[in-house]
C-alpha cells in the first residue's frame, strides 16, 4: 500500500522510494571514509523529499525547509570543522524556516497551554536543550560557543513550533530532528574519540534524523 495515488511507479511514490533507497545506502556507508558517493547518497535522501513536496504542490517552505536542509547533509558528510560549521549554519535555516512553516499552519501557541501533554513536552525539549548546552559549554572553544548556543536556540523554537499543530506526525517529527541534533552534538563533543559506541550512535542519529524529515514532510502533505 503506496501513501500516494497511484503504483510503485507513480511519480510521488517513485520519489519518496528513492529518497528511502538513499538514506538506507548512506546508512550502510557510515562506517566507511568520507566520499562523493556517500555525500550524494545524504544529500539525495532529504533533497528527493523537498522534490516530493514540490510535485505534491506543498508549503513552499516546506521545500525550502528541506531543501537547505539537504545542504546541511552535504556538509555533514564530509569531516573538518569549515564542514561542521557549514551545516550547522544550514541546518539554522532550515529550523527557523520550520519555525515559520509551523506557526502558519498550527493552531497558534495558545494550544500549548490548552492541552496539557503539549506543555509537558515543551518543558521536557527546554530541560534537554538548556542541560545539551551546559554540558557542551565545557567542551568547546570560544568560537563555537555563539553559533552552537544560536542554532540551539532555533532547535528549540522548531520543537515548539511543531507543538502548535494537530499532526501527530509533525509533532513527532519535531521531537525526533531535536533527538537527532542532541545525540549528534554529544557524539561530536561529549564521546570520547576512540569509543566503541561512536558508529553506532552516527547511525542513531541519521535514524532519528532521516524518520524526523520524512515525519514532517508526510505529515504535512498527507495531513
Amino acid at each position: 500500500m503506496m501513501p500516494f495515488s497511484g503504483g510503485i511507479d507513480a511519480n510521488a511514490n517513485a520519489t519518496l522510494l528513492f529518497s528511502l533507497a538513499a538514506a538506507v545506502i548512506y546508512a550502510f556507508s557510515l562506517g566507511m571514509p568520507p566520499r562523493l558517493s556517500r555525500s550524494a547518497a545524504r544529500t539525495l535522501a532529504v533533497a528527493m523529499l523537498a522534490v516530493l513536496v514540490a510535485q505534491q504542490g506543498g508549503p513552499w517552505l516546506l521545500v525550502a525547509a528541506l531543501g537547505v536542509g539537504a545542504v546541511g547533509d552535504a556538509f555533514l558528510s564530509r569531516d573538518g570543522e569549515k564542514a561542521f560549521l557549514g551545516g550547522t549554519a544550514s541546518f539554522l535555516a532550515a529550523h527557523v524556516l520550520y519555525v515559520v512553516l509551523f506557526l502558519r499552519a498550527g493552531s497558534g501557541l495558545g494550544l500549548l497551554s490548552a492541552e496539557p501533554w503539549r506543555a509537558a513536552i515543551v518543558l521536557a525539549m527546554i530541560v534537554s536543550v538548556l542541560a545539551m548546552v551546559f554540558a557542551l559549554q565545557r567542551r568547546i572553544g570560544q568560537a563555537l560557543r555563539l553559533p552552537i548556543g544560536v542554532h540551539a536556540a532555533a532547535l528549540l523554537g522548531m520543537g515548539i513550533a511543531a507543538l502548535t499543530l494537530n499532526s501527530v506526525w509533525v509533532v513527532g517529527g519535531g521531537v525526533l530532528l531535536l533527538l537527532s541534533d542532541g545525540l549528534h552534538a554529544a557524539e561530536k563533543f561529549l564521546l570520547p574519540a576512540i569509543s566503541a559506541y561512536r558508529i553506532w550512535v552516527r547511525h542513531g542519529v541519521w535514524a532519528l534524523y532521516y524518520a524526523g524529515q520524512l515525519a514532517i514532510t508526510l505529515g504535512l502533505l498527507l495531513g
